[in-house]
């Protein structure tokens, strides 16, 4: 009730004080009853108590009904709201102010035993509490003690509100309260606050989800679902930049949507795919089109396997996918001949990096390698930096290659030339090389590491060999008097791997060389050639710290996810 009055305009406390005094006075006897049994271990503490000097004999202030003028009682109601907060000294209450706590067992006993209050008056029950306030009579002048009806003017009082005009005061009252303090049996019927909290919420949309049904169109949809009409649905397919997101969909598709309060269209969110889609916002009179692009979270997995019949097949085996397993070949064959090379039980390991959305894994990458094989023990890491793979200490699977395969200067006597006439027959004969005059057994050198492919004879050619490079590259050496290699083997920058001659057919002692990229012969004199790429300095020592927990994670062997987060780290800076 005091809740109740508070939350009240100041108006109408003044009008209701008599009503308040009244249901005061009523449920005084409660307070002076549960008073009385404080001292019961098993009654709980349901009253305030008003705290005195330890020397004080137990008393409550106390008011006489003689006619008291307005300010002499509300300052016994100050002193008395002031007495439930602090000690007041015994000497400064009057002879009036004192009384004996008997008066409580004296009420309490007048209260049950008297049929009636005054002259007119029933006493009130829980029975008679139901009827309206305003129908009781008016309180007979001797119904209750000086000290129950003192603390009955007092709690009045502070219902009333009439304390709360000093602005000034140091006591601190809540503006208002809710009516969900109180429960459902104050009130016959509380439909009333639900409609006035629901009244104060603001609408908020939510986000809701239309799955595409079999032969349903945008268009239709929109109209009588999202509340568009027509011509808004036809402006905004035009605005749309692909307009198949929403004319081409598929049954089992699915966007989500908001609507106003009104039913119409608020925003629309549909993916094209995993990765990218589109949001429609109302904006005034159209709607805004933001495109979405999601960032998937990075994970690793580390894939192990030995080959067992095609390193392909292999690879696949341990749950590669083909994009994986392609840039994992076309990366070892720049230093491994699978044909040549590999040999079954020989063991690999791969660790990858996809971008997981929804439990989705996207865009895998190969973070590292490390083949061990019976002709080749390789491992080699991505770097972040440049997105080239190097070995552990920085070199690089693409070396430099250099210009001439041979030391020293020697006189060019035929270039690269399509369209050239033979000197022997006299008709179009593509020269696919260069010709370097030289004496015969000049030694002949490798442009690049690689793999030795070929050593054969031919009656045109004489004696030649093929090599394929680390890069991808393949070269050619014709009219050789001697190789020094033999076919398989592995040969690097600057090795001997043959003398030139004068075999086959050939107007001179010289050498044939040739340059093939993608299975095309090119001018070796012109064709961009890879540089020294192997890693130096602190772009060493940075690539080191980036590979180092991927190298821990290749030696540990377990497959299946991991972390690397230093990677992610470091290819974000």
């Amino acid at each position: 009730m005091l809740r109740i009055l508070h939350s009240l305009p100041r108006t109408h406390k003044l009008l209701l004080l008599p009503v308040a005094t009244m249901v005061t006075v009523l449920g005084t006897q409660k307070l002076l009853t549960t008073y009385q049994d404080l001292n019961q271990s098993h009654t709980p503490l349901e009253s305030v108590l008003v705290p005195l000097p330890s020397d004080s004999a137990p008393g409550v202030p106390s008011l006489r009904q003689e006619r008291t003028p307005v300010a002499d009682a509300i300052d016994r109601a100050s002193r008395a709201l002031d007495a439930t907060r602090e000690n007041i000294p015994l000497s400064e209450l009057t002879v009036t102010e004192i009384i004996d706590l008997d008066v409580i067992a004296s009420a309490e006993a007048g209260m049950t035993n008297q049929p009636v209050l005054g002259s007119n008056i029933t006493v009130l029950n829980a029975a008679s509490l139901e009827a309206p306030m305003l129908n009781t009579p008016a309180l007979g002048s001797d119904a209750l003690d000086d000290g129950a009806l003192h603390m009955a003017i007092v709690l009045g009082t502070l219902a009333s509100g009439m304390l709360d005009a000093d602005n000034t005061s140091s006591v601190e009252i809540a503006d208002a309260t809710s009516y969900e303090d109180y429960g459902v049996d104050l009130f016959d019927d509380i439909s009333f606050l639900e409609l006035e909290l629901a009244a104060e919420e603001p609408f908020v949309p939510e986000w809701e989800t239309h799955i595409v049904e079999s032969g349903e169109t945008f268009a239709v949809l929109a109209q009588n679902e999202l509340g568009l009409g027509y011509s808004e649905v036809m402006a905004l397919l035009e605005d749309l930049p692909d307009q198949r997101m929403l004319t081409n969909w598929r049954a089992g598709h699915s966007f989500d949507y908001q609507l106003d309060e009104d039913g119409r269209l608020l925003s629309l969110r549909m993916m094209k795919n995993t990765r990218n889609g589109i949001l429609l916002e109302k904006d005034a009179d159209h709607f805004a089109i933001t495109t979405i692009e999601r960032q998937g979270e990075p994970v690793q997995r580390l894939y192990a396997g030995s080959v067992s019949g095609s390193f392909a097949r292999s690879a696949q085996a341990t749950g590669l996918n083909s994009g994986s397993v392609t840039e994992l070949t076309k990366l070892l064959e720049k230093k491994l001949d699978f044909r040549r090379d590999s040999r079954r039980g020989d063991r690999f390991q791969v660790l990858v990096e996809s971008d997981m959305i929804d439990g989705e894994t996207l865009d895998s990458r190969v973070l590292a390698v490390h083949y061990d094989g019976e002709r080749m023990d390789l491992t080699v890491v991505r770097n972040a930096s440049d997105d080239n793979f190097y070995t552990p200490e920085g070199g690089s699977l693409d070396p430099a290659f250099a210009r001439h395969p041979f030391e020293g200067s020697y006189r060019l006597s035929s270039n690269f030339n399509p369209r050239r006439k033979h000197p022997v027959t006299g008709r179009v004969s593509p020269h696919n090389g260069t010709d370097f005059a030289m004496p015969i057994g000049t030694p002949v050198t490798a442009p690049a590491n690689g793999v030795v492919e070929r050593v054969s004879n031919h009656h045109a050619a004489g004696r030649y060999i093929v090599v394929r490079h680390d890069n991808g590259y393949r070269t050619r050496y014709l009219h050789l008097s001697r190789p020094l290699v033999k076919q398989g083997e592995r040969v690097t920058m600057g090795e001997r791997i043959a003398l030139s001659g004068n075999t086959g057919r050939s107007t001179g002692p010289h050498l044939h060389y040739e340059v093939i990229v993608n299975n095309s012969p090119v001018n070796a004199m012109t064709v961009p050639l890879p540089e020294n790429t192997s890693l130096s300095g602190d772009t060493l020592i940075a690539f080191q710290t980036q590979a180092a927990p991927i190298l821990a994670t290749l030696e540990s062997g377990e497959t299946g996810p991991v972390s690397v987060a230093n990677y992610q780290q470091e290819s974000d800076d």
